[in-house]
């Protein structure tokens, strides 16, 4: 199967629309009003936003890394970081803690990956940086600030995305190498019916951030896989995408018709051979698809 055959006639190769050399890019949002893709580089405690028509790139740090992030209904934005969330009221503003910062006293753990619901919950996964336990989790948060644990017994909760009409619900344990899918009940925000989605082969690439299409398929981009993968609605592999770096990290679309996929990509872990075999690690690419993506539904806060 051919990229062109896979995606269909009007689909283009990648190109880099930010030569970004980011550590760890992470976490592409589109903001449809702004017509600028935001994203995170959680290496450098960075926040970005990327405006394609300009090629502009705007830049906040912080004193804590940024995993995953959620516009908010009333603007600004809401920021999962290294111990908890946190309130941007603005992009110059000063983050507000939101809610329990729940790893305040375990330094192994933040916050990851994340996606808000239909409804205007955020859904975010946090990671054990070091490896030492399988004690990273799934969260849920309310718009009052209320945290519950979804599931646990996980190195890297990776993946978070919902179909259209958030009954399905999507997420990997990266270093497991598969992508598990649940039912979603979107009025009490509840999970069942785990199921195994895609388990893909040792060594050909581990499942990192994803989203879904309006066809209702999952891309995930394959960390040291070098390549981004659509799967169907029941797990099937109908497309890939190779990219001229091994560290892709998380897909996600935009443009005015949701038909541009961008794709975040990382140096971090790259030897200096690595690194001169592939100068664009680091960089964020963008390809047309002809399926479009997903609009991101605003976090909503009581």
């Amino acid at each position: 199967m051919t990229q062109s055959e896979s995606l269909g006639a009007e689909s283009s190769r990648p190109e880099v629309a930010l030569a970004a050399q980011a550590m760890l890019g992470e976490g592409p949002r589109w903001h449809a009003t702004e017509k600028r893709l935001y994203w995170v580089d959680i290496a450098r405690n960075a926040l970005h936003r990327f405006d394609p028509a300009s090629g502009d790139n705007e830049t906040r740090l912080f004193d804590a890394p940024v995993g995953c992030f959620a516009f908010r209904a009333g603007g600004g934005l809401l920021l999962a970081m290294k111990d908890g969330f946190a309130t941007l009221d603005q992009w110059d503003g000063t983050p507000v803690p939101f809610g329990a910062q729940i790893f305040t006293d375990r330094p192994d753990l933040r916050f990851n990956d994340g996606r808000t619901d239909p409804v205007g919950r955020f859904w975010a996964g946090s990671v054990n940086m070091t490896k030492s336990a399988s004690d990273a989790a799934l969260y849920r948060l309310e718009g009052d600030g209320g945290i519950t644990q979804i599931e646990g017994g996980m190195l890297t909760c990776n993946g978070a995305a919902f179909d259209a009409a958030g009954a399905r619900f999507f997420h990997a344990d990266t270093p497991s190498h598969a992508i598990r899918i649940y039912d979603c009940d979107t009025a009490n925000g509840t999970l069942h019916g785990r199921a195994l989605f895609h388990q893909f082969p040792m060594g050909e690439g581990r499942p990192d951030g994803g989203s879904v299409d309006a066809d209702g398929c999952y891309w995930t981009a394959l960390f040291d896989g070098g390549r981004v993968v659509r799967l169907s609605p029941e797990g099937a592999i109908i497309a890939e995408v190779p990219l001229p770096v091994t560290r892709p990290t998380m897909i996600a679309f935009g443009g005015d018709d949701l038909r541009t996929a961008y794709v975040t990509t990382a140096r971090t872990g790259l030897s200096e051979a690595q690194l001169a075999a592939q100068p664009l690690a680091g960089a964020l690419f963008a390809f047309r698809v002809d399926v479009p993506g997903l609009p991101e539904p605003p976090f909503v806060q009581a």
